[in-house]
């Protein structure tokens, strides 16, 4: 038998490949409509019951055990108590249920339960554009990943919307603090600097998800040298969204004025010695275990568009830690700007 010629061949497998999508995606479109309108009906008719609490509970079970003798599993009370939701959801926003025709069911299963407008749609335009899959999207979620971007954004927490998140601004690609929980490391125990290293370019698919959107990853202890010295930075990136080198420095312990003035050294080489002319300034990120507010409001860091401290935290927090840490940071921005102001 002739060996088929690879570039044909290759020809081929790309057209079935796309044609497959394409009909995932249409199929994908027509059940996500589908559930939109089963769960209007679901509403309408348990309005007809005028709010009494047993007719809806046994119509959901009715209509259920109909359907599964019918159509086969997949329409358990459950189920159909997550479509009467999804139209309760986005029944008076069509842009966010736009942008769930274009998601998978199970993505939009969990962008529902989110109770925050603007929260959803970050999530939805977000999981569109990043192209998270359901257990990154719900890694995301758990870990408040749009929580932590406003630490760094100067409005408080209840007036962000997405578009603020869009911007391309550098702040806005900062997050407080990272959560590093799939490194597997212990919290509070004594750590080196290179296992956090280490353990991070062991996961770096996963670090690199966690940063956010745009960088891609240059060097681990990349040299920088002068006439006389040579110097190795931790971790270094390059962010094509924002078109500059992110560099990181990490520190196992608490930030120091010594840790500040080692990354404002190395940004200012890096630019100096590494950045072309089509590239923006340099950002270097110290990735700290603790910080004091005090540290970062009386440094180089309180006007800086360059240097960023950053907590990292090797489990998930808890909704109210991530709140006061919040609080923490609103507070300090707040300062910065009132003195600022005089």
């Amino acid at each position: 038998m002739k060996e088929i010629d690879n570039t044909f061949y290759n020809d081929i497998r790309t057209i079935l490949q796309q044609a497959r999508n394409k009909a995932y995606s249409a199929i994908n479109s027509a059940m996500v409509e589908a559930y939109w309108s089963i769960g209007k009906r679901i509403v309408e008719e348990e309005q007809k019951g005028k709010g009494r609490a047993e007719y809806g509970a046994n119509l959901i079970k009715n209509l259920s055990i109909a359907l599964n003798v019918e159509f086969g599993k997949g329409f358990s009370i459950a189920n159909l108590k997550n479509f009467r939701q999804f139209y309760l959801t986005f029944k008076d926003d069509q842009k966010g249920y736009t942008l769930c025709s274009q998601l998978s069911w199970s993505h939009i299963r969990l962008i529902m339960r989110i109770d925050k407008p603007n929260i959803r749609e970050y999530y939805l335009k977000e999981t569109k554009a990043q192209g998270w899959s359901v257990r990154q999207l719900q890694r995301n979620i758990n870990s408040h990943y749009y929580e932590r971007l406003l630490s760094s954004i100067d409005k408080k927490s209840d007036l962000i919307s997405v578009k603020n998140i869009e911007q391309e601004n550098t702040r806005d690609f900062i997050k407080d603090p990272y959560v590093l929980e799939f490194l597997n490391l212990p919290e509070n125990v004594e750590l080196k600097e290179s296992t956090l290293e280490k353990n991070i370019i062991n996961n770096l698919q996963a670090f690199l998800l966690e940063v956010g959107k745009g960088f891609s990853f240059v060097a681990r202890q990349f040299r920088i040298s002068t006439e006389t010295s040579h110097f190795y930075i931790d971790l270094v990136f390059y962010n094509y969204i924002l078109k500059c080198f992110v560099i990181i420095d990490l520190k196992t312990g608490k930030l120091t004025h010594q840790n500040i003035g080692q990354m404002d050294m190395y940004v200012r080489m890096f630019d100096d010695l590494k950045r072309s002319e089509d590239d923006n300034p340099t950002i270097g990120i110290i990735l700290c275990s603790d910080k004091e507010d005090t540290v970062v409001r009386y440094s180089i860091l309180k006007d800086s568009e360059q240097l960023f401290a950053s907590k990292y935290r090797l489990v998930l927090p808890t909704e109210e830690e991530l709140k006061a840490e919040l609080e923490r940071e609103i507070k300090l921005i707040e300062e910065q700007q009132a003195g600022n102001e005089k």
